[in-house]
This record gives structure tokens, C-alpha cells and sequence, in this order.
């Protein structure tokens, strides 16, 4: 990459920063949480957290888990940490399972603009990032411990691309870096396929009549041919205008769960919410900015993340700018990566797996935006041949409902590796 790679923070022992920049860093009373800003590109800020596992053993072999969540836009140090994989869940409360029991976690509000990571002035697009390869230039992290990448959503595309500038920043002696492997959690890494996926399923489903069927298809091959001809901001309109077309024919099938309609899920069941619909599905890929507005559920697991990040979580932080507010630059984000958010990373899949990469994809057996059936036929776009001894696997486990749509349903999970 022509960039000067950045690093993405300071921690003692474990991480340190690249190229002179430097950062506050703040600790929990018992060392096992630390926080902090990066200044990654001149008036841009990337916030991370850090969790040391109390399961940790003295082996530098303990792994680290770098955790990205999609959108682009959606905050990992708010829904990956609080809604799925964290220590804790939204009502503050210690989760059951959590990551920690096998690694550390660090989570990351990526690319800037997210959550709690800013730019100065909002008003400026030259401080936005615009593609995948500008995110990892921001996202490059330098550590001691293996490296896992795992996202979910848009966030595989980050991952993928974030995984191939760190190994290519290692090979030139740059990065001093194991990376573990990375995982693709119903990621968006063929957008081509995934749309083409939509109204078969649904109409196999009984969602979508023949009528239904047809015009959606319509959309879909529209978005096909404007991929093949590299109009990326107009797939992105008119991937919009898809998700209106199926919710029109569908009763508001839930994008997330196709045996749901959108709004009975208790994560995204406001008044609010349903009459914003329309615009969040222009506007959104991940189902978590939808949160925003949802209330509390009766059982008192999912609780109100913003309410949560803006209150609790601010004060015990104690470095976040006044004049940022968690998630507020999101939109503006996902408008800036119009043009990159239909761009496929079959390629960068591929390369990954050429170096040797431990590639693990595991899919939502229930989401319809990240189909399986999609999944699977993006893999099988890949030019690299798994051999007899390292054929993709398949588990299939019913996951107890507890904060997220992602433990709402049956899991299927695909690994490769060449």
C-alpha cells in the first residue's frame, strides 16, 4: 500500500504504536480493561478498547481477537461488545459465555467516524475514509500476540483487506505480527450474489408471490449489470430500492430473520423504528444501527446500547470528547463508502488462503442479507482448491436466544484452508 501504514494503539506489553503517534491511555483500577485514541491521519481519532482475560495463561502463544463490526458504520466497542461477544451484556451484567474464556478481545469503533472514533470536523470529506484499503491503512495494529481478525456483516470486508495489508506490511519487515487467522461471520464479501439470492429464497419460502419475484429479479439483475460495469454507487442505490421492492412484496419480511416480519423481533419492535423503516433500508446494511431507537425487551437482556454508550459507558471512560456523541458521524460514514460498499472481496478471500491463512466462514442459517445459500456460492467462486484432508466442514447447533439476532437462529459453519 502507497500509505504509510498507522498504527491503531498502545497498550504496554502487548501493543505499541507505529510511526511516533501518540495517545492517552486509560486502565480499569484492576489492569484488566484498557482504552484509548489514536490520532491515526491529522485530525482523525480511532477509539479501541481492550479486554485482558481473566483465563489468560503465561503463554505468548494467547491469542488476541481484533473484533469488527459492519455497517460501515456500526460501533464494535458498542454492539460487538455489549449486544454479542463481550464480558458483559447491555444491562452491564456478566454474560454466561463470553470470548475472554480463549482469548483477549479488542475491539475497535472502525473506520473513523464510528461510535466513539471522530474527526474534527465532520464537514470536511477529506477526513472521511472512502474504500476498504483506506480503513486498514487506518487499522494497521502492531502486536506480540497472534492476531485473530473476526467480523461480521460489512465488517468482512475490513477484515479481509485489513488481514492482506498487515501481511504484506510483515513481509516488507514493517509489522511485527503473527496473524492467527481471520473470521467471516455473515459477511458481505460478495454483494453480487448475495442480492441475486434474495427473492429465490423468498419465493421458495412463499414470501414473494410470482409478481413479487419478477420485479424484485428485476431490480437484482439491474444491480448485476451495474456491477459488471463498475457503477458501485449506483448498485448501492439501487441495492435500496431492492430492499424496498422485497419489503413491499414480502409484508416486511425481516431481513435478519426471514421466518420473522420486520418488527417483530423485540430488538426492532418501536413504533419509531417502523416508521423510519424505509430510510434505514436505503441508508443501512447493518441491522444494528437499527437498535438505536428499539427499547429495552420485556426480559431485560438487550437494554438501550445508546443510552448505554452515552451514559454509563462515557463516564467510565472518562476520554471521550465533549462534543462527540457515540455513533453521530455513522451515517456520514456509510455515505462515504458508496462506492465501495457492492465491490466484491472474492479476490482478497482468495489470497489470504494462497498465503496460508486460516480462513473461517460462518453463516446465519435464518439471515436473508447474508443468505447461506449466497455464502456458499461465493466459495465456490474461489480459485484456490481445498484438498481431500481440508474440505470445508459443516456443524449445524441451536443457539439460545440471549442479546443478538446472530443467537436467534441455526448456525451453519464453512472453513477452509489451504
Amino acid at each position: 500500500m502507497a500509505k504509510i501504514l498507522c498504527a491503531l494503539l498502545a497498550v504496554s506489553a502487548l501493543l505499541s504504536l507505529l510511526h511516533g503517534f501518540t495517545a492517552a491511555i486509560l486502565k480499569s483500577d484492576d489492569g484488566s480493561e484498557e482504552w484509548g485514541y489514536v490520532k491515526v491521519r491529522h485530525r482523525a481519532h480511532m477509539f479501541w478498547w481492550l479486554y485482558r482475560s481473566p483465563y489468560r495463561i503465561n503463554d505468548p502463544s494467547w491469542p488476541v481477537i481484533l473484533w469488527l463490526q459492519g455497517g460501515p458504520g456500526a460501533s464494535g466497542v458498542g454492539y460487538g461488545n455489549f449486544q454479542e461477544i463481550g464480558p458483559l451484556d447491555a444491562n452491564l451484567k456478566p454474560r454466561n459465555s463470553t470470548w475472554l474464556r480463549v482469548a483477549d478481545l479488542l475491539f475497535v469503533d472502525n473506520p473513523v467516524g464510528t461510535g466513539f472514533s471522530f474527526v474534527e470536523d465532520a464537514r470536511d470529506d477529506k477526513l472521511f475514509v472512502k474504500t476498504d484499503e483506506e480503513a486498514a491503512d487506518d487499522l494497521t495494529t502492531l502486536l506480540k500476540s497472534p492476531l485473530y481478525i473476526v467480523a461480521e456483516s460489512y465488517g468482512g470486508k475490513y477484515a479481509v483487506t485489513l488481514a492482506l495489508a498487515a501481511l504484506n506490511a510483515i513481509e516488507a519487515g514493517k509489522l511485527k505480527l503473527k496473524l492467527g487467522g481471520v473470521g467471516l461471520g455473515d459477511s458481505w464479501i460478495s454483494p453480487e450474489d448475495y442480492v441475486l439470492s434474495w427473492a429465490p429464497l423468498l419465493k421458495d419460502l412463499s414470501r414473494l408471490d410470482s409478481n413479487g419475484f419478477k420485479k424484485s429479479m428485476s431490480v437484482a439483475k439491474k444491480i448485476r449489470d451495474e456491477l459488471i460495469h463498475g457503477k458501485y454507487v449506483e448498485a448501492t442505490n439501487s441495492w435500496g430500492e431492492l430492499q424496498h421492492v422485497i419489503s413491499q412484496g414480502s409484508n416486511s419480511v425481516d431481513f435478519y430473520n426471514f421466518l420473522l416480519d420486520s418488527f417483530m423481533d423485540p430488538l426492532s419492535s418501536s413504533v419509531a423504528a417502523k416508521e423510519h423503516v424505509n430510510a434505514i433500508a436505503v441508508k443501512r446494511y447493518s441491522t444494528y444501527l437499527n437498535y438505536l431507537k428499539s427499547p429495552p425487551s420485556s426480559t431485560g437482556n438487550d437494554g438501550d446500547i445508546k443510552r448505554l454508550m452515552e451514559g454509563p459507558i462515557r463516564k467510565k471512560l472518562k476520554i471521550i470528547p465533549e462534543n462527540v456523541t457515540w455513533g453521530s458521524q455513522g451515517n456520514a460514514v456509510f455515505d462515504y463508502f458508496a462506492g465501495d460498499f457492492m465491490k466484491p472481496r472474492i479476490n482478497e478471500v482468495d489470497e489470504l488462503l494462497a498465503k496460508g491463512v486460516n480462513v473461517t466462514v460462518y453463516n446465519g442459517q435464518l439471515d436473508l442479507i447474508c443468505a447461506t445459500k449466497a455464502t456458499e456460492a461465493w466459495l465456490g467462486k474461489l480459485k484456490g482448491q481445498i484438498g481431500p484432508t481440508e474440505v470445508g466442514k459443516y456443524c449445524s447447533c441451536q443457539w439460545n436466544r440471549k442479546t443478538t439476532r446472530v443467537e436467534n437462529n441455526l448456525s451453519e459453519t464453512l472453513t477452509g484452508k489451504i
